[in-house]
This record gives C-alpha cells, structure tokens and sequence, in this order.
C-alpha cells in the first residue's frame, strides 16, 4: 500500500514539474522582447562559433592596394587601413569579444556564487568578504580593468582575468543578498535541528533558490564585459593587436572615422546588438523565473 501511495506522489510531482516548465516556456513565449533578445543572442552566438564558415577571406590577410576601400560586393564592410577585409575582421571579432564575455560571465558566476553563499551563511566570512567586494565596487569598473590591465599587460586571458575580478564582486552581492532570505526561512531551521551539515544546506537547500537571481544577474554581466572588453581594447590596454576584436577595430577605426566611417560603423552596430540583445534576454529570464510575476510584458 505504502508502495502505491509512493508511486502516486512521484507521478503527481513529475506532473507538476511538466505543468511548471509548460507554464515557464509559454511566459517565455508571450514576452515579445524577451523573444527577440534570445534570437539576436542566438545570430552572434552562431556568428562567433561559425566564423570559420561565414568570413569570407584570413582576416589577417593584408592587400595594400585594397586599404580603406568602402562597402561592396567583394568586401560587404569595406577593407581597413591595411587593406584587411573588414567583414571576416568583424566576424572573427564576435569570436573574441564574446568569448572574453562569455568566460568572465561563467567565472563570475562560480566565484560569486560561492563568495556570497558562504559570506551568507558565515557571520565572520561575510564581514571580510564583503568588505573587500565593497573595495572593488568603490572604483568605476573601467578605471580598475584599467589598473590591473597596467599590471598584468595586455593579452586576452588577462581581460578576462581583469574583467572576472571586477565583476565578482556585484554577482557575489547580489547571492548574498537573496541567500540571507532563504536563510532565515522556517525550513532551514527544521533541516539543522535535524543535524543536516553546513556544506548540505548551502549547496542542496539554499543555492537553488537563489539561482534565478544569478542567472539574471550574470546575463547582464556578460553584457557589461562585452562593453568594458571593447572599451579595454579601443584604449589599447586590451586584446592586443593584430587579434581581430570589436575594440580592436574601434581603435583602428578612430584615426580614419572621417575618411572611413565603415569603420567604426559596423563594429559599433554589433556590440549594440549583443549588449541589446543580452540586456532583453535577462529581462525574459527575469520575468520567467520570478514567481511573484504575474503578468508577461507584451
């Protein structure tokens, strides 16, 4: 008897379970910019991972006689100053510029997942934690990639190592700060007076709960690190030249801007999709995984 009652419950939660997601993908769905974010996501993510497929040319390959040449059917973006075909720069930049965001977005999800799991749940860790993302978060976020870019010098891990260490430190917030609400919940309670350890209620009763707010909060920090990688890279404390990058190409682009705006045009429009298209992404997933949501946005 105990066996069927057993039987039923699991077949009633799987049922809820597929009644929840149903529910989550049609809320998805119905939200038109959400929508729209995921599939301007969707054209970059194939651009950078297909590059060697859509450039047309090396985008290394340099024609002298070819230099600055405008928009035309041989060259659908022109050519830069060293006669480069801009369009397989452009493309092999998505590779880079989304590659640093994708990665800085992966590692400050783990670091500050863990540094505002622990400074949550810890007292005494979360007095110094805290205290030293407050530090990092004192200074404007390009000023000190700026810094540890000087230090380090410019090659492409270290952006992403630059990028990571500025960022944690609002990921790890933003953990800490729902992990303190599920903290204190009766059910936490219940599970250490049954003797559960530390290391059981952090990572199986408390870090799913605040997985939604990460998961938004990291979209919006993969946005960011496109940003201050391009910023980084325009100023020449980023990915080091000839290494095509949407900054890159800015940085070449503003000493011809008058004589060649194709330039800085087209780079410029692409990093604008990718910060648009991942700000709209995060909003959909914000709007999905909160459960106080009750209206999509149309």
């Amino acid at each position: 008897m105990e066996v069927i009652h057993d039987t039923v419950r699991t077949n009633i939660k799987q049922d809820m379970k597929k009644e929840q997601r149903k529910l989550m993908i049609r809320r998805y769905l119905s939200n038109r910019l959400a929508v729209t974010g995921s599939i301007i996501v969707f054209i970059l993510a194939c651009l950078a991972i297909f590059a060697d497929f859509i450039a047309a040319t090396d985008p290394y390959h340099m024609e002298v006689t070819e230099r600055l040449k405008g928009p035309s059917a041989e060259h659908w973006f022109g050519t830069d100053n060293f006669g480069r075909d801009l369009f397989s720069r452009v493309v092999y930049g998505a590779q880079v510029s989304m590659g640093v965001g994708f990665a800085v977005a992966v590692i400050t999800l783990v670091l500050g997942l863990v540094i505002g799991l622990y400074a949550s749940y810890y007292s005494f860790l979360d007095n110094v934690l805290m205290r030293i993302c407050d530090a990092l978060m004192a200074f404007p976020a390009i000023l000190l990639a700026i810094a540890i870019m000087a230090a380090l010098g410019p090659r492409t891990e270290n952006v992403i190592l630059s990028l990571s260490i500025v960022f944690t430190p609002y990921v790890a917030r933003v953990v800490r700060s729902a992990a303190l609400v599920v903290r204190e919940q009766t059910y936490i309670e219940a599970i250490r007076s049954q003797g559960a350890s530390s290391w059981r209620i952090i990572w199986l009763h408390i870090a799913p709960n605040v997985l939604s707010p990460l998961i938004v909060q990291v979209t919006f920090t993969f946005a960011e690190a496109i940003v201050v990688e391009a910023a980084l890279s325009f100023l020449g404390a980023g990915v080091p030249a000839p290494d095509p990058s949407w900054g890159n190409i800015l940085y070449d682009g503003k000493v011809v801007i008058f004589n060649a705006w194709w330039m800085t045009v087209f780079p410029g429009i692409l990093i604008i999709l990718s910060v648009l298209g991942l700000n709209l992404f995060g909003d959909g997933l914000r709007d999905v995984l909160d459960p106080h949501t009750t209206q999509t946005k149309k």
